[in-house]
């Protein structure tokens, strides 16, 4: 009997060469979007054969008393040098207070036509993905959204603004108070730093002294994206 450790991997391998997702495959599978078929197997519990066949499945594998054997691959798009499969953390970039996380933690990847990264400016080598959580970004971004974070651009540039500029803040992740966070950044001189908020029940904060120092860029985040719950 195949370890569901091997099993995981033999899945998952198969997953991230069709470039789905793991709540993809969940969707396929059993017509909900979460990944947790995978995960429930990741984290040692043995699937019924009936879920495992139809993993199988979608997947593309062949189930058999023999083992799980690979048949050729019908969706090769998402495995050419077309895309690059971006990592998605398990660190939830808080839209109010923070969250404390496990940010080095992987859960999934991704596929994101490299075109599209460079034409952002975006190098896949520095992209990560994370969830945010909390409404103080309302109605910009919205609890759950996945946000494309770009890690290379860590510095926050000093900006005096005259009366009649209107633009807003470029948004950031970031970790204050070993807590992580997504807020617009605003740096007027060296050592004043404000962080903004969209929801306007969600007042500025503002950083001075140790507390500039203390923060830390994870990245700037380049784009989001939520599913219509209406």
């Amino acid at each position: 009997m195949i370890e569901t450790s091997d099993l995981f991997a033999l899945l998952d391998q198969r997953r991230a060469e069709l470039g789905w997702s793991q709540a993809e495959v969940g969707r396929r599978a059993f017509g909900q979007a979460d990944g947790s078929a995978l995960q429930n197997i990741r984290r040692g519990s043995s699937p019924t054969f009936d879920k495992l066949q139809r993993l199988c499945e979608v997947l593309g594998l062949e189930l058999s008393l023999s083992g799980i054997t690979a048949k050729p691959l019908s969706v090769p798009s998402t495995q050419s040098d077309d895309f690059a499969h971006i990592p998605v953390h398990q660190a939830a970039l808080a839209a109010g207070d923070g969250a404390t996380n496990d940010a080095d933690t992987i859960v999934d990847h991704l596929a994101f036509r490299k075109s599209w990264l460079s034409q952002i400016g975006v190098s896949s080598a520095n992209a990560v993905l994370a969830r945010a959580w909390g409404d103080s970004m309302l109605p910009s971004i919205h609890c759950g959204d996945m946000l494309l974070i770009d890690r290379s651009k860590r510095s926050i540039p000093i900006r005096r603004r005259s009366t009649k500029d209107r633009r807003p803040s470029q948004i950031y992740a970031l970790l204050s108070e070993g807590k992580a966070r997504v807020k617009r950044i605003e740096r007027p001189e060296s050592g004043l730093i404000i962080l903004a908020s969209d929801n306007p029940a969600f007042g500025p904060e503002i950083l001075t002294g140790p507390q500039v120092d203390d923060l830390e860029i994870i990245g700037k985040v380049v784009w989001w994206g939520h599913t219509n719950r209406e």
